[in-house]
This record gives C-alpha cells, sequence and structure tokens, in this order.
C-alpha cells in the first residue's frame, strides 16, 4: 500500500507541461518476449506538446539469433544486422533516458519484457523506470465505446488514424517512436488532460506503471 501511495504522490508532483518525455520503440526477432531478440533501438523525446527532433537515436543491433519472418516486417535482414552495435552499447544509450524521463510505448509489456531479458543479458545495472502505455490509453478510450472491440482496433497505426493524425512508415523504431509520441499528446488532449494536470490524472486508465529492468 506505502508502494502505491508513494508512486500517486510522484505522478501528483509532476504537471503535464514540465515533465519530458521519451517514446522508445524495439523492433524485435518474434513476440514471443521470452525468447525474442532485439534487432534495433528507436527514441525521441518530447515537452509540452512539443517534440525534440534533434533527440532522436536509432541503433542497429547485432545479432545471430534466428529472424523468422521478421525481416519481412521491419527489414532489417541479417546482412545489415551483422554490420549492427553490441546490444550493451545500444542499451547503454536508453539508461540516459530511463532517469531523467517518463518511457511511453505503445505495448508497453512486450517491450519491458524484451528489454528486462536484454539488461540481464548485459548485466547492466538493475533501473526502475516509470512508463505509460499509449497502446492501454487507447484500449481504456475504445472500452468505453464499445463491448467488443473491432479487431485490430488498437494497433499504432489505428489509433493515429482514429484521432486523425497523418499516416507514417511503419516497423522502423524511430519512426515508430516519433509515431507513439504524437499519438500521445493527442491522447492527452481526447482524455481532456490540461498542461497544468499532473500525471496522477491518468492513473485510472492503467496505462501508467512502474517497472524495475534488470
Amino acid at each position: 500500500m506505502f508502494g502505491r501511495n508513494k508512486f500517486r504522490h510522484d505522478l501528483r508532483s509532476k504537471r503535464v507541461r514540465d515533465t519530458s518525455f521519451a517514446a522508445l520503440d524495439l523492433e524485435l526477432t518474434s513476440l514471443d518476449a521470452s525468447t525474442s531478440q532485439i534487432t534495433s533501438i528507436g527514441y525521441v523525446v518530447g515537452k509540452a506538446g512539443r517534440i525534440s527532433l534533434s533527440s532522436g537515436g536509432y541503433h542497429i543491433i547485432k545479432t545471430n539469433a534466428d529472424l523468422g519472418q521478421s525481416p519481412v516486417i521491419h527489414g532489417l535482414t541479417q546482412d545489415i544486422l551483422s554490420e549492427g552495435e553490441d546490444l550493451k552499447d545500444g542499451l547503454t544509450a536508453l539508461l540516459r533516458l530511463c532517469d531523467k524521463h517518463i518511457l511511453l510505448f505503445h505495448n508497453a509489456r512486450l517491450d519491458l519484457m524484451a528489454l528486462n531479458s536484454a539488461f540481464k543479458r548485459c548485466q547492466l545495472p538493475q533501473i526502475e523506470i516509470t512508463y505509460i502505455d499509449t497502446l492501454q490509453l487507447a484500449l481504456y478510450q475504445l472500452n468505453k465505446q464499445h463491448q467488443v472491440l473491432p479487431n485490430n482496433s488498437a494497433t499504432l497505426t489505428v489509433c493515429r488514424q482514429r484521432l486523425d493524425l497523418p499516416a507514417f512508415p511503419a516497423h522502423n523504431a524511430l519512426d515508430d517512436a516519433l509515431a507513439t509520441l504524437q499519438l500521445f499528446f493527442a491522447q492527452l488532449n481526447e482524455l481532456g488532460i490540461t498542461p497544468d494536470d499532473s500525471l496522477e490524472a491518468l492513473l485510472h486508465t492503467k496505462a501508467v506503471g512502474k517497472y524495475q529492468l534488470g
């Protein structure tokens, strides 16, 4: 109980306009987080409804894992991945984001499980992060409108279409991170969250959480 109360208090002290958000996306070898390997990492930072394009980062990760059908989706073939950087170097770049930003994911569960496995594999220090899941924000809104959700109604592309955001090139980690950050700012507006509100105003959506990596 104390932990939940402290988390609520921490969120109450963070106003939307003063909080820096870092949207993060991973491309993976599969959707099985227990065995999947990271093939690329993309991220970009925004604050007060504005996106800092110069903050964007993109890392192709070297791996010898079985790629399965994943190159059909993200276009990262074994030849490209063989020229990538070490996983630990890519994760180290993320550590700089974790300390100073609220992390945004579209489907946090999958990416956090993959990141947790990667942190352990690289023996990186444990770190606790606060995150917001734009997928869960979308599901919160959809569940108020539908008794049964339409198929594929909460994909990143469809969520953006529903809020009249422009089309974007999907399945590149940096593009998807940018698309997630844009979606999040649009979702805040849809939910009636103002810049002067605190992040506690999002708790009822169950899209905000804490997670220990490593």
